[in-house]
């Protein structure tokens, strides 16, 4: 297969991504911002983490039927139409913002509104990258997509710190209106997708449109199986993100987290040229399962008991470098084995499967950590084994709870190893 070949079959696909992409890095500076004004303003993990609940709990709930409509909707209109009222509801935070009436509930109540115009886009914008790429190039393409999701947040992160250290909130949200405006132009102007289907859903009814997907979902267990094993890991995931900042923030200040999400980022980063780059592996299967046993197995550890920027650093660095890879071989197996005019319907039945634990995640790892481990750490002996190990003073709490999301993460990773249905997949895959 040539670079120009590649190049000459996917280059709408390639103009997509790269603009998409660019939008996807400002909407991540946006969010990482308004964590750091949120924290600074309430110093509560629960309350930070209230607002990534906020955005998937329309995900999860209503993914099932929008995913119904993806299928029948025209997809560059739904994409084009749900990025824009999205783009409003950051306006709506900028204008806050401006008139210093900016408040936790009004963010929850955006961030909802966002999530619910996600809940629309992702399904239509998955299936246009199905319809814009051929089949022999999905592992490159599924690469590409791993490398630019590394790639923001690489620099999101230090872009938003540096922007909001220096000017404020407000720069953050205009450079992400600003990327908004380039995707929806290009999108608009020079994207040609595909009709998708053959128009028999639009006779279906919504409800039994979503139940089809669920069908599929019955019919094929090793599908459904790696789906709800998705799931166990993006609990324990969540709960490492909403308690993240509460270890990082008051042991190593801002600037911590900052450099630790870096360091995630780049290592991220590596990994997804390295999933563009390399070529199909031997078993997908075995690169899903195993990379997901090596991320929990060493990040949550090191940064419980490290101590120290450099261990974080480092634990960042061995928790992120084989996600991309992971990401880009599951990528490969749902869309050879979804046919694609459904692809929208089973792909929201599997945002709703995979996806709801997320906000689970977020809300269990806030209240844990503000309501159990911090005041359990907060009354033992500064003198005592685990204070010794864990630290004292804030954050000791977080440091104690990533040791346990660790143990949890890791022994989750072991079921799916002997799952003869997701194994199943491995053969069909073979075959094709």
């Amino acid at each position: 297969m040539s670079r120009n070949t590649f190049f000459s079959d996917c280059k709408y696909l390639l103009i997509l991504w790269s603009t998409q992409a660019l939008s996807q890095l400002g909407s991540s500076m946006t969010g990482f911002a308004l964590v750091l004004w949120s924290y600074s303003q309430y110093g509560s993990a629960l309350t930070t983490a209230l607002l990534t609940v906020c955005s998937y709990a329309p995900y999860v709930l209503l993914s099932i039927f929008a995913g119904a409509l993806s299928d029948r909707w025209d997809k560059k209109r739904t994409m084009l139409l749900c990025d824009s009222l999205a783009a409003l509801c950051t306006v709506g935070v900028l204008g806050l913002w401006m008139t210093g009436g900016l408040r936790m509930g009004h963010l929850y109540l955006i961030n909802a509104l966002n999530g619910l115009m996600n809940t629309v886009q992702q399904p239509a914008s998955d299936v246009a990258v199905s319809l814009l790429t051929p089949r022999e190039h999905y592992q490159r393409v599924g690469g590409l997509r791993a490398f630019s999701s590394s790639l923001v947040s690489l620099l999101s992160p230090v872009c938003a710190a540096a922007l909001y250290g220096l000017f404020g909130l407000g720069a953050v949200i205009w450079f992400d209106l600003a990327t908004f405006a380039l995707a929806a132009l290009s999108l608009l102007l020079f994207i040609p997708i595909p009709k998708a289907g053959t128009g028999e859903e639009a006779q279906e009814s919504v409800l039994r449109s979503a139940k089809s997907g669920l069908r599929y979902l019955r019919e094929h267990r090793g599908v459904l199986d790696l789906i709800l094993f998705l799931a166990v890991i993006n609990l324990t995931a969540s709960m490492f993100n909403a308690a993240l900042p509460a270890l990082l923030i008051p042991k190593g200040g801002e600037q911590a987290l900052g450099l630790v999400q870096t360091c995630t980022g780049l290592a991220s980063l590596a990994g997804g040229a390295l999933a563009a780059a390399l070529p199909a592996p031997k078993s997908r299967v075995r690169v899903v399962c195993n990379s997901l046993l090596f991320s929990m197995s060493t990040e949550n550890f090191l940064l419980a008991l490290g101590g120290s920027l450099p261990v974080w650093c480092v634990a960042g660095v061995l928790g992120w470098i084989f996600i991309p890879i992971m990401n880009a071989n599951m990528d490969v197996l749902l869309r050879t084995h979804i046919p694609v005019e459904i692809q929208g319907r089973v792909y929201a039945a599997r945002n709703t499967l995979q996806f709801f634990t997320i906000p689970v995640g977020y809300l269990l790892g806030g209240v844990l950590v503000d309501r159990v481990f911090e005041p359990f750490m907060a009354g033992q002996d500064p003198g005592g084994v685990l204070c010794r190990i864990f630290g004292t003073g804030k954050g000791a709490g977080a440091a104690l709870f990533f040791l346990v999301i660790g143990v949890f993460g890791a022994l989750s990773c072991l079921p799916a190893r002997r799952d003869k249905h997701i194994w199943a997949l491995e053969e069909k895959n073979s075959s094709q």
